[in-house]
């Protein structure tokens, strides 16, 4: 097979293969000429021009004898690969069947991390329709927005969480096309039940859109980052190939959402692609995490360094000397954290950074290529540079942009700050970094003004817009303030509206109501009384001096 290049990569979203008969997501790329290089440099990502990426991963699964191998534990239950594979294809047909779904049509996915959800995001996949999965703490009012920008045609939902998104004001016919999971009534399990067990996978191209995640921009407007079947399999053959060697006999367990790609594919893809176990729970804590490892036997843990911060100093409570390998992402990982946990365990911690834009990790390290102190290496697969803010590559000790390539990258959903993202070629991650001379990626900064905490990214001007909705609040600015626990928490500046005063009963009140109007993790962990807020001669918020104060 002749290797993709980056041309050829973006010339084929032209070229009518489409399984897709919506065509929707293709109309809604943008140009070829804003699309990051995309690289193929690794035999392991020569991919056919027709793949479905389920069909692939349990290709690969099921060989062996793996059918009996278990393939998601739960509270719950545990499905075998086989056991799975009967519910993604009975929910297949139920979408494709009673639902009516064509190929090409966007389904929301919303529930926490189990055996269920699971099995509705591949199914979503192998049906050849588009998965858009949503935090499980969403409010109905960001949903809504997420559900209009990709003009969803369908919904699969935990029964749990039925109350915010019945308050969604979607269109009837996608009301119509609502489903509940885990509901006493039945709901799609009684679909699921009148199915048959077998669903050939749709001959999808492997640039067919599969997966549409959403990020926070820094102006709070959500972004839809578009991902390909080939996608999903490129970073199943890079990060946990390269840098976690995973194999069949590893146990996956962590915290990130499935709605997260950072859980997505540590949780669900990089299991299956190696025919691995994926142990999938809701509601962790760093107690209940630690119990879980030693209950399960895990072998590989994915979560966040405010996570592994606290878990450090219980570890000695817990047998969990089946744990091998724990990765840290979502936030940048604090020496202290790195080194209390490799005190409290013996293990190495490995940190990486990704990027919903570019689906997972793209630079780490592992074993005896750790250096205490930087993120990593490239993983193999991508390249990565610092640019200064003319676009230019500096050398080793200079501050400036990261950049990366490979063979995922930023495609937005009709989105202009394409063209911020994107620059001759290269992924621009917000982050600033610096490199040093062997090579190694140092991470000093954010670049824009998203707040990162405990792993979460949050936007200021979003909790700056629930704020100014409640009636005691004038104005307001948001920062990022530094935490040694969570890493950054939200801060709010506040100026009330004349008749109001500052006290510790209305900073509660102001918490509160914003965890009613966004995502609870976002609401301000600290809030600040002013006068005024400092601005320009413009009237420009200056974000800088509220850091300052």
């Amino acid at each position: 097979m002749t290797r993709p290049t980056a041309s050829s990569a973006s010339a084929s979203v032209a070229s009518g293969d489409s399984a897709h008969t919506d065509r929707f997501a293709r109309e809604h790329l943008p140009p070829p000429e804003q699309w990051p290089e995309l690289r193929f440099d690794l035999p392991e990502l020569q991919y056919p021009p027709r793949l479905n990426c389920v069909a692939e991963l349990f290709e690969g699964a099921l060989a062996g004898g793996g059918a009996e191998r278990v393939a998601v534990r739960g509270e719950q239950l545990s499905w075998t690969y086989a056991q799975l594979l009967e519910q993604i294809d009975r929910i297949a047909h139920v979408l494709r069947g009673p639902l009516g779904l064509e190929a090409g049509n966007r389904v929301l996915l919303r529930g926490a991390n189990n055996p269920m959800m699971a099995a509705c995001v591949l199914a979503v996949l192998k049906a050849g329709c588009i998965a858009v999965p949503t935090m499980p703490l969403l409010r109905a009012r960001e949903l809504g927005t997420i559900a209009a920008k990709a003009e969803i045609n369908a919904v699969l939902c935990a029964d749990g969480l039925r109350a915010e998104m019945e308050a969604v004001d979607l269109p009837s016919a996608v009301k119509a096309k609502t489903l509940w999971f885990g509901a006493a009534d039945g709901g799609l399990e009684a679909l699921m039940a009148r199915q048959p067990a077998g669903f050939d996978a749709v001959d999808t191209a492997a640039d067919d859109v599969c997966l549409i995640s959403f990020t926070s921009g820094t102006t709070g407007i959500p972004k839809g980052t578009m991902h390909f079947h080939r996608d999903v399999m490129a970073i199943c053959d890079c990060f946990p190939r390269s840098v976690l060697a995973s194999q069949r006999s590893d146990v996956f367990i962590g915290t990130p959402p499935l709605a997260f790609t950072f859980g997505l594919g540590g949780l669900l893809l990089f299991p299956l692609r190696v025919g691995a176990t994926a142990v999938l729970l809701e509601k962790l804590t760093p107690e209940t995490l630690l119990k879980a490892i030693e209950q399960y036997r895990a072998t590989v843990c994915f979560t966040a360094p405010t996570f592994y911060r606290q878990m450090a100093p219980l570890a000695d409570k817990y047998d969990i000397g089946s744990l091998q390998k724990s990765v840290s992402a979502g936030e940048a990982l604090p020496l202290a954290t790195r080194e209390s946990w490799r005190q409290a365990t013996g293990l190495a911690m490995i940190d990486g950074i990704g990027a919903t834009e570019l689906l997972h990790i793209f630079i780490s390290a592992a074993g005896d290529q750790i250096r205490p102190g930087a993120t990593g290496k490239p993983v193999p697969g991508y390249q990565a540079c610092i640019l200064d803010y003319d676009g230019n590559p500096v050398g080793p000790g200079v501050i400036g942009r990261l950049a990366v390539k490979g063979p995922t990258g930023c495609r937005y959903l009709a989105d202009e700050r394409q063209r911020d993202y994107v620059l001759n070629g290269w992924n621009l991650t917000g982050d600033a970094y610096e490199m040093d001379a062997d090579g190694y990626f140092y991470y000093r900064s954010r670049t824009d003004d998203m707040i990162i905490s405990a792993g979460y990214n949050i936007a200021g001007p979003e909790v700056e817009d629930a704020l100014l909705r409640h009636p005691a609040v004038a104005e307001c600015g948001v920062i990022g303030r530094a935490d040694e626990e969570r890493g950054q928490i939200v801060e709010a500046h506040v100026v009330l509206k004349q008749g109001h005063g500052a006290s510790p009963e209305l900073t509660a009140q102001l918490q509160e109501f914003v965890k009613g109007q966004i995502a609870p993790y976002k609401y301000p962990r600290a809030i600040r009384y002013l006068t005024a807020l400092p601005r320009t001669e413009t009237g420009k918020l200056q974000r800088f001096k509220l850091r300052t104060e």
